[in-house]
């Protein structure tokens, strides 16, 4: 195998992961400059606006490496309805909580405290496998189709860059 010839796209793994980030953060993003308006406290909009501004960085330096993902281009036009937002929202919070629960698992000494926390575990699983298989079968989340998974990144970090706080 020639290892000095560089391909002039990203490996699958890599795209897959820059889906998951860009996606994360896109979320992130337009709850932020969701709650923005409601926060009374000057320091806490300060830093507000600090986490808002360092994940639209951290967006738009992600997106470029788009272009070079193993698929054809991407199309410009995306659904502007909140559905989508709040199905992807919920869906990544409870995916956060089988990641929380499976590492506090690791962490529990105590027999009982173990137990009730493998509990929470399948809830929280089963909780995440009906909220995809909402947003899958309304084709929100089209994971079996990477050129469609990432033309919805770019819509969704559009979106959440182009709203206002």
């Amino acid at each position: 195998m020639n290892h000095q010839h560089t391909p002039q796209h990203l490996a699958w793994h890599e795209t897959l992961e820059i889906h998951e980030l860009v996606a994360f953060q896109s979320v992130g993003l337009m709850k932020l400059k969701k709650a923005y308006a409601d926060i009374k406290d000057q320091a806490l909009k300060e830093l507000y606006v600090e986490a808002i501004e360092g994940l639209s960085k951290n967006i738009q330096e992600l997106l470029v490496f788009y272009s070079v993902a193993p698929r054809d281009g991407l199309d410009d036009d995306y659904r502007n309805e909140d559905i989508p937002f709040y199905a992807g929202d919920l869906l990544a919070f409870f995916k956060t909580g089988v990641r929380n629960y499976a590492i506090a698992i690791t962490e529990t000494a105590t027999p009982a405290l173990r137990q009730v926390l493998t509990q929470h575990l399948m809830k929280v699983i089963d909780t995440h496998a009906k909220a995809y298989r909402y947003i899958y079968q309304r084709n929100l989340y089209p994971s079996y189709n990477l050129e469609e998974l990432l033309e919805n990144d770019v819509n969704l970090a559009s979106k959440a860059l182009n709203k206002s706080y």
